[in-house]
């Protein structure tokens, strides 16, 4: 029984690589085989060689230095951190709130069994990601600095620790996101919180790792000597990859104890929470007067609605309402290096570059383009907004107000500070600040274009729309491509034109555009909703 349910939670963890879930079968064996190939390259050549390139880059000047637990300790904090965070959230989903749990505990399977092929799932998974870093730094240390018996039994040994840490921690992290879900009434935006986190904690590590790793190869014995007094555990736990006995005699019972113990305390709240009532929080009835509202106002809500519960949603359309402001604080802190950096290109005119930094706003608020897939997301709902005794053009328009209030409102902010940074004219500024404001009303009305004009109904998921539709293709392309368009020109002809009049040019393209694009959605573009 524990090997049938430990192939069921290894089915589900890759399911998408056996079944097609838009053509509603079977993957064939070739495709299957195709899949995990391009899984195992994705996993071992570009993740395991990124990890063995720093591996490389700092095994032997930590060897020689007599500092190879150093090496050990830094790469397997790098390994329980990937293996953690890359396994919690299956641990979330497949050990504590399945969708099998009702159906699991009526059958006469031990409670036992069922934790048991769960937490193999997640130890294989974690013992995957963490292989990922730990197997490249073992055979980089072999191979560079001792391959004896005791570094060789040392390197495994350590590994095996590595793994239980994983295994430790993502059950306690699964087991705080799962409290959490239980409790939380909208878990969509606790998700994009979390990976929010993660991706800027990914870009943190991708862009500081090479210059700390270089400090730390020039003073390893500086560091390792404050490391081995301030924290002596560390120093052992290191010492195992080297092939210390007593290092190794102390973290391998001390490991094991502690995932007995995790273990022991998972099996006894396992039931409670997995058997947690999930229906949201309990509200009281009170009566109150309920205020009508407008069809287009209706509609709108439903729009924001929509986008609210579905994190993919908000992660792939939405992520720019965060960076819009953050680009405009970055720009009041570090915008006068940023307009030294520009104006080589201008001929060392620091006022021109005020044209790039409006390109810039511009691009990150094209990233907004939850107008692009919201006619393919009703899908198969498509008969409510068709049968609603609302007209055609006020549904579109709806779906063009929700992007046109996500993108302006963050985009006024990032305009200010981009004008008080920016050494020009009033009447510039006022240009500068108007122009991104005119395109974000540009982009919206041609993402309901392209959203209108290339919808896609028959998905079954909704990432499908979201990240794979020509709608979204051409709305992402399209507007680069008009904001290269804008800004491209005016390397070539800075010296010649006037800014403020290149920008009221511009400015006058954009309005006729958007009067262009409308008029469209308001009769063809409600044609072809119509007739969808």
């Amino acid at each position: 029984m524990l090997k049938v349910l430990l192939r069921k939670q290894f089915t589900e963890v890759f399911r998408s690589y056996f079944y097609n879930r838009r053509k509603k079968q079977m993957r064939s064996k070739g495709n299957i085989i195709v899949m995990f190939l391009l899984f195992g390259f994705l996993l071992v050549g570009v993740l395991g060689g990124a990890f063995t390139a720093a591996a490389l880059g700092m095994c032997a000047g930590m060897a020689e230095a007599g500092m190879g637990w150093l090496y050990y300790a830094v790469l397997s904090g790098i390994a329980i951190l990937f293996g953690a965070f890359g396994s919690v959230f299956n641990t979330y989903a497949s050990l504590y709130l399945p969708k099998d749990n009702d159906l699991l505990l009526a059958m006469p399977i031990p409670v036992r069994t069922i934790i048991l092929s769960r937490l193999l799932n997640v130890y294989l998974l974690g013992l995957m990601y963490a292989g990922t870093v730990m197997l490249p730094a073992m055979i980089v240390y072999w191979i560079v600095a001792a391959c004896t018996a005791a570094s060789v039994i040392g390197g495994i040994l350590l590994f095996l620790i590595v793994s239980l840490i994983v295994l430790m921690l993502s059950v306690l992290l699964g087991w705080v996101v799962a409290k959490i879900s239980v409790k939380l009434k909208n878990k969509s935006f606790l998700i994009v919180l979390i990976a929010l986190l993660l991706i800027a904690a990914y870009y943190f590590v991708y862009f500081q790792a090479q210059q700390l790793i270089r400090e730390l190869v020039v003073n390893a014995a500086t560091y390792g000597a404050q490391i081995k007094s301030a924290a002596f555990a560390l120093f052992l736990f290191g010492r195992v990859g080297e092939g210390d006995w007593l290092a190794a005699a102390v973290f391998v019972p001390l490991t094991a104890g502690l995932t007995a113990l995790v273990i022991y305390a998972l099996s006894r709240s396992f039931l409670k929470l997995a058997t947690a009532d999930r229906g949201g929080t309990k509200t009281r009835y009170r009566e109150k007067a309920v205020r009508a509202k407008s069809p287009f106002t209706a509609l709108l809500v439903k729009e924001f609605r929509r986008f609210k519960s579905s994190p993919n949603y908000m992660l792939n359309c939405g992520l720019g309402v965060i960076l819009l402001p953050a680009l405009g604080v970055f720009l009041l802190i570090k915008g006068d290096d940023i307009l030294r950096l520009i104006a080589p290109m201008f001929g060392g005119r620091t006022d021109c570059a005020a044209v790039p930094l409006c390109a810039a706003l511009m691009l990150v608020a094209n990233t907004i383009d939850t107008a692009a897939p919201s006619v393919s997301l009703e899908g198969s709902s498509l008969w409510i907004p068709r049968s609603l005794p609302v007209r055609t053009r006020t549904v579109l328009a709806a779906k063009t107000t929700m992007q046109l209030l996500l993108s302006e409102l963050p985009m006024l902010p990032a305009v200010v500070c981009m004008a008080i940074v920016v050494p020009a004219s009033p009447v510039e500024k006022l240009l500068l600040c108007l122009l991104p404001l005119i395109h974000s009303a540009f982009a919206a009305l041609f993402h309901t274009f392209a959203g209108t004009r290339n919808p896609m109904l028959d998905w079954t998921s909704e990432i499908v729309p979201i990240k794979q539709s020509g709608a979204v293709t051409l709305a992402l392309l399209g507007g680069w491509g008009v904001v290269l368009l804008f800004a491209a020109p005016y390397l070539f002809v800075s010296a010649y034109i006037d800014m403020t009049l290149y920008l009221a040019v511009w400015a006058v393209i954009f309005l006729a555009a958007s009067a262009l694009l409308l008029r469209w959605i308001m009769t063809k573009g409600v044609e072809a909703f119509e007739q969808l």
